[in-house]
């Protein structure tokens, strides 16, 4: 698998923090992720203190972000999670202001957050993933169960965490699995379930040449890695090394890292596959523009197995700071 070279790892090492100016982590916000973010940002603002950088708890909930400008911050590293965070609103007022800030810009963002708009790109470009339908009414979800069959998932087009999110057996569970997506997105998303290996894919990089970390595995209770066995439970199980053939691992990362050069990513994402039991075929699912950094999320956990601690991640995703209009800071 290509992993990032140990110059690429000590890199971030180097940097004097008080070189990056006043930093804001953009923590909370408004989305149904805010919790998880308020976590993520937490371990975020310590790690880049540990690290002698000038940085600052921002909630966009209860602050204006025109205060950003105002009070002289000079770089944002977001720690939001799902809309008004991670869909290219925020990175479209930042590049307003002309701060620089972590991640993807505003197009890559506002497209990697729609799930369906990323699946279309990834199809064109020849990319796998499960079949799917766009649903906006209970009876065209009991329509595409017919059409892609039991299990299906339902959920929010744009949302994650699998928040809304429904594994659908029959046909009298589709109603109630509509009516519970529909709630956090105009924009519902069946999809053909995939049985088998569930592996995750961070990148870093820019889009002209990211790098893979390493795969991990992941074994939920009962094959159910939802919102609660993400992040608040300890029997999930995130097998690191994943343990797959050499082969399969390799031909995961060229497809992940693919899936993120075509999106115009940049700076760092997560990429969720699943792994098709009986033909071995990989399936992308989603990717994660602002992937978790809480304690039990899986980008830093992926970096520690590639000999890159949570501060040095942390430093490294702020060195790559830039804006859409005037590249890195």
């Amino acid at each position: 698998m290509s992993q990032l070279s140990n110059e690429k790892v000590n890199d971030a090492g180097a940097i004097q923090g008080a070189a990056f100016g006043k930093v804001a982590v953009l923590m909370g916000g408004a989305s149904a992720e805010r919790e998880v973010s308020l976590m993520s940002g937490a371990g975020v603002l310590k790690a880049l203190r540990s690290k002698g950088v000038d940085a600052h708890a921002f909630d966009p909930l209860q602050r204006d972000l025109g205060d950003l400008k105002k009070e002289g911050f000079a770089r944002c590293f977001i720690a939001l999670h799902g809309r008004f965070g991670e869909d290219g609103t925020v990175q479209g007022a930042l590049e307003l202001m002309g701060i620089p800030y972590t991640g993807s810009g505003v197009m890559a963002s506002a497209i990697s957050m729609d799930k369906v708009m990323t699946k279309r790109i990834w199809r064109f470009e020849g990319l796998s993933t499960p079949a799917w339908s766009q649903v906006s009414s209970a009876a065209q979800t009991r329509a595409a169960f017919a059409e892609l069959g039991a299990p299906m998932i339902v959920k929010p087009a744009r949302e994650g965490s699998t928040i809304g999110l429904t594994k659908v057996m029959t046909l009298d569970q589709c109603d109630a699995a509509y009516g519970l997506a529909s709630q956090h997105d105009a924009q519902v998303l069946c999809e053909q379930f995939i049985a088998g290996d569930e592996v995750t894919c961070p990148v870093l990089g820019a889009a002209t040449d990211p790098h893979a970390l390493p795969l991990i595995r992941i074994v939920a209770p009962d094959g159910n890695y939802d919102y609660q066995n993400k992040y608040f439970t300890d029997t999930t199980q995130y097998l690191v090394p994943a343990g797959l053939p050499q082969g399969e691992e390799d031909a995961i990362a060229a497809m992940v890292r693919k899936a993120y050069q075509v999106l115009g990513c940049r700076g760092w994402a997560r990429a969720d596959v699943m792994i098709d039991a009986r033909t071995r075929q990989p399936y992308l699912l989603e990717i994660n523009t602002s992937p978790g950094m809480t304690g039990h999320s899986l980008v830093p956990m992926s970096a520690r197995a590639a000999g890159i601690s949570y501060e040095d991640l942390c430093v490294r995703l702020l060195q790559s700071a830039a804006t859409d209009a005037g590249g890195a800071a």
